[in-house]
């Protein structure tokens, strides 16, 4: 959640840094704590938790923020969930957190709340019976008390059977975007928007919002700027640094503020036309039609590299930097068609993953359209994870001197992690290893700090230390000579992973 200027964000998170309790909850996980950050010109600060006088030692989240920043509404689990809110004073400190008044909580789970522009109206999310299953939201009025009364659920246009969650009411006070697994959706929540009519007092048909902003899993708490340029959401993507990130989407400059269309001049006026004097005009250059563009099509077949069996696995290519996935084809027989309709060359990043196999990930450049049918041909190779097979890990990047990861390096880690998860007997060793810049015993270390921060991610992740052996080599195993940085020094800076036991 964010104030009206965007100048501070307030999230929930399960990070173990800064976490009010030392322990876990019952799935190994730490338990939900709130956090804040400023922003500073461009840049946030580093997240802090917001405090104990809102934070528990047990799990606390945000549900919504006045544009003023001054008002936190968060979610309590006593009383099977409810909805309490706390006010920040003058000085900054937050107070005590108190129920919503109303009729809003119950003795089942109240969440994920949003306030209508004019404080008069709240949508929110709950589980309590009467409703179309699942989780329901539903919207309350303010009465002349100060009472959430009112209470009426939103009806089945915009619930299901299912879960629908996380409403937002836009600055209109009749648009409303909210998370939902029971309508057509690309998996798991998918965000949707409905507008409400108050002339037939009822929902449109919900959209979804659709590619890239919805993806195959959870993207939920969708929450739109003041202005309408900007809006946050969380999301699991393949380049995200942990489980659920934090997105925000920038709308196309130009998307809602297009040119109005001028009406056509009225022809049927009885005014007399006033002769006009010809004019003498240059001659008109009819410009040349453009050659038609045809796409590029990339065909993946993804085959058992000792038997050269076709294999269905996940496939799936992503622009390097924007991050667009390109459209697909799935063709059969371990075959994906790609269709690359930008006219530019561009890198890419390749995916391929399946269940019992060592995934592939890796930067391909390819051309774009062109005036003629163009078709590139790749077989990827996957070997089955057995005890002996190793694995170059070359998009886990660190700065120089640190193990720190880059932001570039969680496609990898999330690969790996994806792997150990869906192979749940195998054991590895994460190996560390460096070119010569450097002394030996200094580069030892740095590998072996290196091995352990992918061992410290991953069970972060809630892998099994036991499964991991983090190793530094330091510059005793190069893969090339030192004495070229390109094609020598940089293939030497690596990690890798090799299967010990299954």
């Amino acid at each position: 959640m964010l104030n009206g200027d965007e100048t501070e964000i307030i999230f929930t998170s399960r990070r173990r840094e800064d976490n009010l309790n030392e322990n876990v909850f019952e799935d190994n996980k730490p338990y939900e704590d709130i956090f804040i950050s400023k922003k500073v010109g461009d840049t946030w600060e580093r997240a802090r938790n917001i405090g104990p006088v809102v934070n528990t030692p047990y799990h606390n989240s945000n549900l919504a923020l006045s544009k003023d920043g001054n008002t936190l509404f968060i979610y309590n689990d006593d009383n099977g969930g409810d909805i309490y809110y706390s006010e920040r004073d003058a000085n900054g400190n937050w107070g005590t957190p108190v129920p919503l008044p109303g009729i809003i909580n119950s003795s089942f789970n109240e969440k994920s709340i949003s306030m209508s522009s004019d404080e008069r109206t709240l949508y929110f999310a709950s589980d309590r019976p009467g409703g179309f299953g699942g989780i329901d939201i539903y919207r309350a009025t303010l009465d002349s008390k100060g009472q959430w009364t009112n209470v009426r659920n939103l009806g089945p246009k915009i619930n299901t059977e299912f879960d629908e969650e996380g409403p937002f009411i836009d600055q209109d006070n009749v648009t409303l975007y909210f998370s939902s697994k029971g309508h057509k959706g690309m998996g798991g929540h998918d965000i949707f928007k409905s507008v409400f009519n108050p002339e037939t007092n009822e929902w449109s048909d919900p959209e979804n919002l659709g590619y890239p902003i919805n993806t195959p899993d959870d993207d939920v708490y969708f929450v739109a700027s003041a202005d309408g340029k900007r809006a946050y959401y969380s999301s699991v993507r393949e380049d995200g640094m942990g489980y659920t990130d934090i997105y925000m989407i920038v709308i196309p400059e130009g998307l809602k503020d297009t040119e109005p269309i001028v009406a056509a001049a009225d022809t049927t006026s009885t005014k007399p036309v006033e002769p006009q004097e010809p004019v003498e005009k240059d001659p008109v250059t009819v410009p040349e039609k453009p050659a038609a563009t045809m796409p590029l099509h990339y065909v993946v077949s993804v085959v058992d590299a000792e038997s050269q069996s076709p294999l269905n696995a996940r496939v799936r290519l992503q622009g390097l930097r924007d991050n667009v996935i390109v459209a697909s084809t799935p063709a059969g027989d371990g075959v994906t068609d790609f269709t690359i309709a930008g006219p530019q060359e561009k890198q890419y990043r390749l995916s391929v993953e399946l269940d019992g196999y060592v995934f592939v990930n890796e930067t391909v450049t390819l051309p774009g359209a062109g005036t003629e049918p163009r078709t590139i041909n790749r077989t990827v190779a996957l070997r089955k994870l057995a005890v002996g097979v190793s694995g170059v890990l070359r998009n886990i990047y660190f700065d120089f001197d640190k193990w720190s990861f880059k932001s570039e390096s969680y496609n990898e880690l999330n690969k790996l992690e994806r792997m150990m998860q869906q192979n749940p007997n195998i054991r590895v060793e994460i190996s560390g290893h460096t070119d010569n810049i450097g002394t030996k015993t200094y580069n030892m270390y740095l590998s072996r700090k290196r091995a352990e921060a992918v061992k410290d991610f991953l069970t972060g992740k809630g892998i099994d230390a036991r499964r991991i052996k983090a190793t530094g080599y330091g510059e005793t195993r190069p893969l090339a000579s030192n004495d070229d940085e390109k094609e020598g020094r940089e293939l030497n800076r690596r990690v890798e992973f090799l299967v010990i036991g299954d």
